[in-house]
């Protein structure tokens, strides 16, 4: 595939990408070299795109790997920020999220960073059996994994 048909699913599906940046990163800048990052390694890995996923399934597993690694690197060279209070700016473009979208975000970083992976891949429609291939989970422990994440965010959707 050609660097404009790459470009155009980037574009199509820019989406995934924001949503993992705004769930693992805080700061504007951060997010921006995260959104550069996943965009260089999905380009890096395309040639190697054979179409047996769909693409949207195949960014998300790729900007989830980024991210992971990017706040792995992080936390190694002890460059992550102690952020005791959640930041008003959750979005990462200019769009303002609803009251209760950035309420459930809120809640959801909360999570650990692997749980967030699940449940957003959850919430973006993914069954269980895709959201176990993109996380290397079996299906069962996928399942069970997800069933905890939900109770977990009842718990902190209700103290509030």
């Amino acid at each position: 595939m050609t660097e404009k048909a790459y470009l155009q699913k980037i574009e199509e599906h820019k989406g995934i990408i924001l949503k993992v940046v705004n769930l693992y990163t805080d700061d504007f800048e951060d997010r921006k070299d995260l959104y550069q990052e996943v965009v260089l390694q999905s380009w890096s890995a395309y040639s190697r795109f054979e179409g047996k996923a769909k693409f949207s399934t195949w960014l998300y597993r790729i900007s989830l790997n980024v991210a992971l690694t990017f706040l792995s690197k992080r936390k190694k060279a002890n460059q992550i920020k102690e952020n005791t209070t959640l930041q008003e700016d959750i979005a990462f473009e200019s769009a303002e999220l609803s009251e209760r979208a950035d309420f459930l975000y809120r809640a959801i970083k909360q999570l650990a960073e692997i749980d967030r992976s699940i449940i957003i891949l959850h919430l973006d429609g993914f069954d269980n059996t895709e959201i176990s291939e993109m996380m290397g989970l079996s299906k069962g422990n996928a399942t069970v994994k997800l069933h905890r994440i939900k109770q977990q965010l009842t718990t902190i959707l209700t103290q509030k």
